[in-house]
């Protein structure tokens, strides 16, 4: 590459930046059309054009004309490489571009944390979001201790925020078995001496030692008192818990989303486990707060994020509005929940096997199975 290029990479930091603030930029995808059409970067103002890498190869000047001059545009793959080379392409025809930094892979790694609320005794909560994977964790921070929940296998991300935050992690949490991305809460549990919880209905075939996340089990997240309520909540899973934090946020994990519900099927149980997340949805969830500001594991559709990147919404609001939480007829309910299945995540039984313990992947194999849309719920 020349020197004087314009060609420039951009950070999946970046992108997401894009993203939240709803800025308008151009993708050029060089990525296959199967693998475009399964997954992408998703924008309320982004303008796509997908062409084969293997179509670019004797050069770019059959699509310069549908390049915009006056917009941003990033050239984006699967790794990176195939994106430099194209974007060189158009710098020579004289077009200002810049290529995605570590393509794809990066932008399903990238973890984007937010702020959503403070609590009662001078703590906070923080979201992250995995803006490319559809995937939320959390950390509940008070009094010098911390607490994670449901956390991504990019554990340094959250390793580096405690020591930002100047705070000590104690306590991890998953809300339930996952099956669409290999969890870090063991992993994070063991760098910090920690405690790990799972809940027991969901870790009959687990390979190690975890603290039973049953009904009722009350963690305390530093002296001030900040409490986290177990609540069983089946139907994505058997053992799904849901957590009620401070009186005031209810961690959904894949129970409830913002524009959808929880699929029961992934470990092959729908007839079985949608009955469980009906109940859950209306009926144990009923009996809570409707103030409760709803805080789920997966968000679907971009469109779901809030102006300031974060994912959540007051559980009364999704009584209104979430479809899946208005369905007056069982049966009905059943159809849409078995009937109306997206595809299952890539490689989720290896996923699933590697939460219990049962496979280490090295790094570079956990990168390909997780890559992908979130497929956790049903719309």
């Amino acid at each position: 590459m020349k020197e004087d290029s314009a060609v420039k990479p951009m950070t999946a930091a970046e992108v997401a930046e894009k993203v939240i603030n709803k800025e308008s930029f151009f993708i050029l995808d060089v990525r296959n059309e199967d693998a475009f059409a399964d997954w992408k970067i998703e924008g309320e103002n982004i303008h796509y054009l997908n062409i084969p890498y293997f179509d670019l190869l004797d050069g770019v000047e059959d699509i310069l004309d549908q390049i915009p001059t006056d917009n941003d545009v990033l050239v984006v793959c699967a790794k990176e490489g195939s994106s430099i080379f194209v974007a060189e392409m158009l710098a020579e025809a004289g077009r200002e571009v810049s290529y995605l930094q570590g393509g794809m892979r990066a932008w399903s790694e990238h973890l984007e944390p937010v702020k959503v609320g403070d609590l009662k005794g001078g703590g906070a909560i923080y979201q992250f979001v995995r803006i490319g994977k559809g995937c939320l964790s959390y950390m509940i921070v008070s009094n010098g201790e911390a607490a994670i929940v449901d956390a991504t296998r990019m554990t340094n991300v959250f390793l580096d925020f405690a020591k930002k935050l100047d705070v000590n992690i104690t306590n991890v949490l998953d809300t339930h078995l996952h099956a669409d991305h290999i969890s870090g809460g063991r992993q994070i549990a063991e760098a910090v001496n920690g405690t790990y919880w799972l809940p027991p209905k969901d870790a009959t075939e687990v390979t190690f030692d975890f603290e039973p996340l049953e009904d009722g089990r009350v963690i305390t997240v530093g002296t001030s008192k900040i409490d986290i309520q177990a609540l069983y909540s089946p139907g994505h899973t058997i053992g799904s818990t849901s957590f009620i934090v401070d009186d005031a946020y209810l961690l959904s994990g894949d129970i409830l989303f913002i524009d959808s519900i929880g699929r029961p099927d992934l470990a092959g149980l729908a007839e079985d486990w949608v009955g469980d997340l009906r109940e859950t949805l209306y009926s144990r969830y009923r009996e809570l707060a409707e103030d409760l500001l709803v805080l789920p594991a997966h968000f679907m559709i971009i469109e779901e994020l809030n102006e300031d990147g974060s994912v959540s919404e007051k559980l009364g609001v999704l009584f209104a509005n979430n479809h899946g939480l208005n369905i007056e007829d069982e049966q009905e309910f059943r159809q849409l929940v078995t009937g109306n299945l997206p595809p299952q995540p890539n490689a989720y039984q290896e996923i699933r096997q590697t939460n219990m313990g049962k496979i280490t992947p090295d790094e570079e194999t956990q990168r390909e199975m997780e890559i992908g849309p979130n497929r956790c719920a049903v719309r």
